[in-house]
């Protein structure tokens, strides 16, 4: 049914729970897996200029370290289950926009993602990534709660 997979993780309890759940799909539908994560741009405010000495270059070192971790987890699983897996991190502001534009260049038929489960005010306050992904996608999408 499905050919290739976009699961893209935060490192959010939530996406880490679905990890094994987004890879068995992928194996019962036969299908390749590619994991995303988006890193946010940085951004600092501050009023001495000393502040930021070297910090922009050691937010991206560190951030890339923790992007290849939470990406090795999913990666080792698609091993384990004998899925075909590639996995990317790339930074972004807008994490749904990066999501919807990769599912597009990689002709993802369908975008897995975790809910992390706010409703009411605290969703519409908090905003969702997967809720932005629902809605500016044309690539269906599966959400785990």
């Amino acid at each position: 049914m499905f050919k290739h997979v976009l699961f893209p993780v935060d490192g959010s309890a939530a996406s880490q729970s679905v990890i094994k759940k987004c890879v068995a799909l992928a194996r019962e539908n036969g299908a390749r897996l590619t994991v995303l994560h988006v890193i946010p741009e940085f951004h600092i405010l501050a009023y001495q200029t000393e502040m930021l000495v070297d910090t922009p270059e050691l937010y991206r070192k560190d951030s890339e370290e923790h992007a290849r971790s939470l990406l090795s987890r999913v990666e080792g699983e698609a091993i384990e289950q004998g899925v075909s897996c590639e996995s990317s991190y790339i930074s972004g502001d807008h994490p749904y926009e990066e999501i919807v534009r990769l599912a597009a260049d990689k002709e993802c038929d369908l975008i897995c993602m975790a809910s992390h489960g706010h409703r009411g005010v605290k969703s519409l306050l908090l905003g969702s990534e997967t809720q932005k992904v629902l809605t500016h996608t044309k690539v269906p999408v599966m959400v785990f709660h």
